[in-house]
């Protein structure tokens, strides 16, 4: 008898095992896929974790379907990280495996199918199985597996549906598809025999029957004048009233030459440029001594000052391993930084560049997957978002982590709840690869380990050519509403400063947390605030669609012509979001052109992509955006950044809210200036001598770095004390009430440590569920393992009770 362990798509802990004959058990290696039934129906794709001939004990081991694929396609320092993940993140391995394969190489029973509508296939090229299936989606839009069983009344479909996809012909229902070319934009400028003083004169002379033409260049000459930044056609034929045709005839004439500029996308066409990567002396020294440091420690810390060229050091170094013929991975907080790196890139590398993110269809991720599996030569480099950590490398020689600060590398939901960073340098561990942490306000963690001489530490203090930190001025909001000097949410002085900016055709970033117009609606007669029906949240009023909604699930409902409560027409919003802002922007600059980037604006494919591009193009002055802004985007022509204002963060009931808001606000700043003028910042806030504030306005990130030191320790939070985070939740508040009460004291006398709960968190109902919290302190010198093994126990024994078998228990280790 030949048995093979498997692990299952499912949110299970255990591996399962199945029954093969003897010529398969020689031919199935680990790290291959197998189809299987599981339960009365479902077949799912499971991973062959090992080869064994021990028979179950509990159950009849049942036969597999069929075999899927022909040489393995997930390595074993893959698996061995993902069972570290399981278990050092609490979760099953299942939920891993489900987190880290992309769902191309996941086909189950439920999956849907759809055929492409514009896709033409000779008939004679397909197969028997593959023409029924492709006939039967002719008259049916979309197909279950389970249904495309039935059609063929037969049990192994997958390889069929495979090679489909691989075609092109069908695609799986999940994704969302769209097509953005790239975007050639069209300029145009004064012949060059027309530059010159007497050439105006000349051009009057040729053009003294042609008004429209005339007045098209005279319209050019004014536009360059106020802009000096490159005119294109369209602007042009705007600004003067005319076609494209009168355009066109000009450059006919040959008055005006026209030329395009592309700007990025995925796909690489330019050449590599030939020239020589030149680091500035600070860069230089910092390299070496990162190379020096790497020689004697696993991983290293860059603390290098916002707009100081880290992006250029890591190209250094990319460069001296991918000579040692080993892979690099380059992990970055956010999608919206992959598109801007990967063009800077692609310039010194060609296209030895993948990327990998969840905004990629299927079959570009199974495309990337596999070329990562086969070290080929397109994949040398992987740029991606967390999920990019779980490719099958061959060998892996360096792990870059971009801003490794950013909250966003914590997964939250759905399991596994990793850190990418920390699951980062596990993984340089297994491959015995170096890791490159890098920050300009590094996490409170990473900096204790890297005083403590756990990591290297490089710090790099000027910024890139020497240009000066920018200037920060603070804003007493409480002041300026005494003296009656606000226009809105703006102070006299941020609109001064927009002004000036503007005059000079320079651009602003003004950040704001928020997205929607305003988070409250208030009834002024009998101050009822609407409320989602399943969370316990007030809803958000949102303008461009006439509607408020939740946050949270998503609820919405048309805005209220009267209050739901009295019936009286006097309604008000209070707060603000980005929305509003932009709305305030146009009253008072009409002539200014504003765009807004929040999740409402990024959705889609390219959502990113078009507004970054178009802001680099300067068709946009000013860029109103929330926390998407402050991850490391590189626009030189920024002068001026705006936060709206700073309490908001700082308010947080939150152990991180003075880190992150320094973080936070250090970033937005670092936006300003990147080229050769100082940069100013305004921030607005309510207590201007708030230390954090003033450390922000001082770039001291030490002195901030030491006073929340101070209070971690006496208050037991990290870096000195380990913290697992459990969220109970169900629809009935008694039960959960009463059950989260057990397993408190449970774990309160069994564990001799901090344990603090259960408490309601500031939302404490989402999607009708109630929710509780319970969190668990472990000191650093307990063995975290077997802390994790006791706490497992007591959370089987509280799911072994019946009454409270309904009450979700969430485990979230390191939260933070």
């Amino acid at each position: 008898m030949f048995f093979i362990e498997v692990i299952l798509p499912l949110s299970l802990a255990k591996t399962f095992t199945y029954r093969i004959s003897e010529a398969e058990y020689h031919f199935i290696k680990k790290g291959m896929r197998v189809a299987v039934p599981f339960g009365k129906s479902k077949i799912y794709t499971a991973l062959v974790l090992d080869v064994h001939e021990n028979a179950p004990t509990l159950y009849e081991a049942k036969e597999i379907h069929q075999i899927l694929d022909e040489k393995t396609i997930a390595t074993e320092i893959q698996i061995k990280h993902w069972l570290w993940i399981a278990n050092y993140y609490m979760c099953g391995i299942g939920d891993v495996y489900r987190g880290a394969f992309p769902s191309g190489l996941l086909l189950e029973s439920e999956t849907i199918i759809s055929h492409k509508p514009d896709v033409v296939v000779n008939d004679s090229e397909l197969s028997d199985d593959e023409f029924l299936i492709y006939e039967a989606l002719h008259h049916q839009s979309s197909l279950k597996v389970q249904e495309i069983v039935s059609i063929l009344n037969k049990k192994n479909i997958l390889p069929t549906l495979q090679k489909l996809i691989a075609r092109d012909v069908i695609f799986l229902e999940e994704e969302i598809k769209e097509n953005y070319k790239p975007k050639l934009v069209r300029y145009v400028k004064l012949h060059s025999q027309y530059e010159t003083d007497n050439g105006l004169q000349e051009l009057l002379e040729v053009l003294k029957s042609a008004n429209k033409q005339k007045e098209i260049v005279l319209t050019y000459f004014q536009l360059s004048a106020s802009e000096k930044k490159p005119i294109t056609v369209k602007n042009l034929t705007e600004a003067s009233n005319s076609t494209s045709t009168t355009v066109k005839a000009l450059i006919e004439k040959e008055i005006f030459e026209e030329y395009f500029l592309q700007h990025d996308r995925v796909t690489f066409e330019g050449k590599k440029s030939e020239k020589e990567l030149q680091l500035s002396k600070a860069q230089e020294a910092a390299f070496v001594s990162i190379k020096n440091s790497l020689l004697e420690k696993e991983v290293c810390l860059l603390h290098g000052v916002t707009s100081s060229g880290k992006t250029e050091i890591y190209i250094k170094l990319i460069e001296e391993y991918l000579q040692t013929g080993r892979q690099v991975l380059y992990l970055l907080p956010e999608i919206a930084l992959t598109t801007q790196l990967v063009s800077r890139l692609r310039l010194h590398f060609g296209d030895k560049v993948a990327v990998f993110h969840s905004k990629y269809s299927n079959n570009e991720r199974v495309e990337v997957w596999k070329q990562t599996l086969e070290n080929s030569e397109k994949a040398q480099i992987v740029i991606g978002a967390r999920s990019a950590l779980f490719l099958p490398f061959n060998d892996l020689g360096l792990l870059i982590v971009d801003e490794e600060h950013e909250q966003t590398f914590k997964q939250t939901d759905p399991a596994p709840r990793y850190h990418a960073r920390d699951a980062a340098i596990v993984l340089a561990n297994f491959h015995k690869a170096k890791v490159l942490l890098g920050s300009a306000t590094p996490s409170i963690e990473t900096y204790f380990n890297a005083k403590a001489d756990k990591y290297g530490l490089v710090t790099l203090s000027e910024r890139y050519k020497n240009v000066r930190m920018p200037e920060v001025l603070l804003v007493d909001l409480k002041d300026k509403h005494f003296r009656k000097r606000m226009t809105g949410h703006f102070s006299d002085i941020l609109i001064e400063e927009i002004a000036e900016a503007l005059s000079l055709g320079e651009q602003i970033i003004l950040f704001q947390n928020r997205r929607g117009y305003s988070p409250i609606i208030e009834c002024l007669t009998c101050g009822h605030v609407p409320h989602c029906q399943q969370c316990d949240v007030s809803l958000t009023y949102h303008k461009h669609k006439n509607q408020l909604r939740c946050h949270y699930c998503g609820y919405s409902i048309a805005k209220p012509t009267n209050c739901h409560s009295c019936s009286s027409i006097d309604l008000t919003t209070k707060g603000f979001g980005t929305e509003q802002i932009e709305q305030e922007l146009i009253s008072l600059f009409p002539k200014a052109k504003t765009a807004r980037m929040d999740q409402d604006t990024t959705r889609g494919k390219f959502g990113f992509e078009k507004i970054i591009d178009t802001f680099k193009n300067r068709e946009i002055d000013i860029l109103v955006g929330t926390q998407m802004l402050a991850k490391g985007l590189d626009f030189n022509n920024v002068s001026l950044v705006g936060i709206m204002n700073a309490d908001n963060m700082l308010h947080h009931p939150d152990f991180r809210a003075f880190e992150r808001s320094f973080q936070m606000m250090t970033q937005v700043a670092g936006r300003a200036g990147r080229s050769e003028k100082q940069g100013k910042v305004v921030i607005q806030t309510y207590n201007p001598n708030h230390n954090t504030i003033q450390q922000v306005t001082d770039h001291n990130y030490i002195s901030m770095y030491k006073e929340q030191l101070y209070d971690r320790q006496i208050y037991k939070y990290p870096p000195y004390f380990r913290i697992i985070k459990l969220t109970l939740k169900h629809k009935d508040y008694d039960k959960l009430k009463e059950g989260s009460m057990w397993l408190y004291q449970v774990l309160s006398q069994n564990l001799g440590m901090p344990v603090l709960g259960p408490e309601e968190p500031a939302i404490s109902r989402i999607r009708n569920e109630y929710i509780r919290t319970i969190l668990i302190k472990i000191p650093q010198n307990l063995h975290l393992g077997n802390t994790k093994k006791t706490i497992q126990k007591m959370l089987n024994s509280f799911e072994a009770v019946a009454q409270y078998r309904a009450i979700k228990v969430i485990v979230n280790v390191d939260f933070y």
